[in-house]
């Protein structure tokens, strides 16, 4: 079941136990493993989410992101040489609005994502928004803050951390994180829309096949879909 937006006044302190330390340093080591095999093809990534922040679950997915790839190719090729195999590749657009982003499923627990067209700063900002951390903060085992997806606002204690909600805080919350206001406002109306009337899904979800490059498959989707025009035509690829 998805977490739904809190909205209360108080502070919580929660402590983790050793299980959820050892999990969370597991975890990392496989961000870590992934995000080396980009860096060896000049590749600056991050992870984020529960991962950055601490507040890892059983649950909790690895999603390493690469924020201005020269080329799904070099994805690839950086993947394939170090011999990490790949489950599936997905083309993905949330909304008629958002991004149109690439995804590379190497397992059900760890996935490679990039932008197929240029971000606006509320898309990249979404990343720094539930915390991100680089390669070399990842390895010095540093936690920062994020907001998850019930809209809490996690806070990491050397004991593990301290959630809060945000909404009320929305610009409190997006100077504390560096972030835009508008990036705020636009993720608390999506998760509490989504709370009222339900997961819908996404605009686009299109898996490629064997022979398919990302860019061939977003042109594809240019030609057939006008709101992919619009688009690309609006903020670029």
């Amino acid at each position: 079941m998805a977490k739904k937006p809190v909205i209360r006044a108080e502070r919580v302190e929660v402590v983790y136990e050793k299980k959820r330390w050892k999990l969370l340093k597991e975890l990392r080591s496989k961000a870590i493993q992934v995000m080396e095999v980009l860096d060896r093809f000049h590749l600056p990534s991050v992870t984020h989410g529960s991962i950055a922040r601490g507040d890892i679950s059983e649950k909790s997915d690895i999603d390493v992101f690469v924020p201005d790839p020269p080329s799904s190719f070099i994805i690839e090729t950086a993947l394939e040489r170090a011999g990490v195999s790949v489950n599936r590749r997905i083309v993905v657009q949330a909304t008629p609005l958002y991004a149109v982003k690439g995804y590379i499923e190497i397992d059900k627990q760890r996935s490679v994502s990039f932008p197929l067209v240029k971000l606006r700063r509320v898309e990249r900002d979404f990343y720094r928004f539930s915390g991100e951390l680089s390669l070399p903060t990842l390895k010095q085992d540093v936690r920062v803050a994020g907001v998850d997806k019930r809209l809490m606002l996690i806070e990491p204690t050397p004991e593990g951390h301290v959630e809060s909600t945000i909404v009320g805080r929305e610009e409190t919350v997006a100077h504390l994180l560096g972030v835009s206001l508008e990036t705020v406002l636009d993720r608390v109306h999506a998760l509490v829309r989504r709370n009222e009337v339900g997961r819908t899904g996404v605009f686009i979800e299109r898996e490629l096949s064997p022979d398919e490059t990302f860019e061939m498959v977003l042109k594809k989707l240019a030609d057939q879909n006008p709101a992919v025009r619009r688009r690309i035509k609006l903020f670029g690829k």
